[in-house]
């Protein structure tokens, strides 16, 4: 655990999705997973960044129904891309009868095609979506680390999934990053984190998807798998292991008892247990609507 995500202060900005929260409205963000798009996404329409990461991770779903389009950088941005694949899709698929041709409409035909494809399942190409600016090579990579991790730690609904996603994906960088970007010496003394040891700080700095930190952190995740992360280059494990950067996070999930706050829909109780603060919150919101769709979570 963390004051702060570091990853997400450093990590480049095409890594952070551009979207903001009211200070008054963060109290308790909840927002339904079938809920359509809030205003109108295409050519002349609103196109809210919300709405427009949501229509091409929805596109990205589709993909194997439109041949000649590629796979959408789900940035929020309406560009050409979504553009021409929003009226690929139409001619494709779905007649925009009671929808402007090349906008998709909220509820209107073109949504409810589109939400066709969401089966609720967890895959590789669900996980690379839930992940925006991800890779596929990146969603191979940790699909069954992930898969396992949630399973051993009764991330089992999607609902917990969708929230378990949701901070990894923030805390990651989209899985781009199993180790803070900084050098850790600001955790350097802090006896809450159980750095005792003149180095600790470095030597013990977020690792993990979820970025467990400190002495006390890497000592008990240890002791859970009867394995040493303490000496020598074991604590780097954690960053370069993939099934041991998942199995940390969602030890970490378990032992905080986030399940029980996710079964609650408590994304900024969440935020807190894992950041100490509410960094990015913004973005874990942004990040969780859309798994919540992808995960059919209730």
């Amino acid at each position: 655990m963390r004051e702060r995500s570091l990853v997400g202060d450093t990590s480049p900005a095409s890594l952070r999705l551009r979207h903001h929260i009211s200070p008054e409205a963060k109290n308790d963000v909840v927002h339904s997973p079938t809920m359509p798009i809030s205003q109108p996404v295409g050519q002349g329409a609103a196109n809210q960044p919300d709405d427009v990461v949501l229509i091409q991770a929805l596109i990205n779903l589709n993909l194997s129904r439109l041949p000649g389009i590629s796979f959408l950088t789900e940035d929020g941005v309406f560009g050409p891309g979504t553009a021409a694949a929003i009226q690929k899709f139409q001619q494709a698929i779905a007649a925009p009868a009671g929808d402007r041709p090349g906008v998709v409409e909220p509820s209107g035909p073109t949504w409810n095609s589109l939400m066709t494809a969401v089966t609720g399942t967890l895959d590789a190409l669900t996980l690379q979506i839930v992940m925006p600016l991800s890779t596929s090579a990146l969603a191979l990579l940790y699909m069954d680390p992930l898969t396992t991790a949630m399973a051993i730690n009764s991330i089992n609904t999607p609902l917990r999934q969708a929230h378990f996603l949701a901070q990894l994906g923030r805390e990651s960088g989209s899985l781009h990053y199993t180790a803070e970007l900084s050098s850790g010496q600001q955790y350097e003394g802090r006896l809450e984190l159980g750095n005792t040891e003149p180095g600790d700080g470095e030597r013990f700095k977020g690792r993990g998807l979820i970025q467990v930190t400190g002495r006390a952190n890497y000592t008990s995740f240890g002791n859970a798998c009867r394995r040493d992360f303490v000496t020598g280059n074991n604590p780097d494990l954690l960053a370069t292991d993939p099934t041991l950067a998942a199995n940390c996070s969602g030890w970490f999930w378990s032992v905080h008892n986030l399940n029980a706050l996710a079964d609650a829909d408590k994304i900024l109780q969440i935020t807190q247990a894992i950041n100490g603060g509410t960094d990015g919150l913004d973005d874990r919101q942004r990040r969780l609507n859309l798994a919540k769709c992808l995960l059919k979570a209730e």
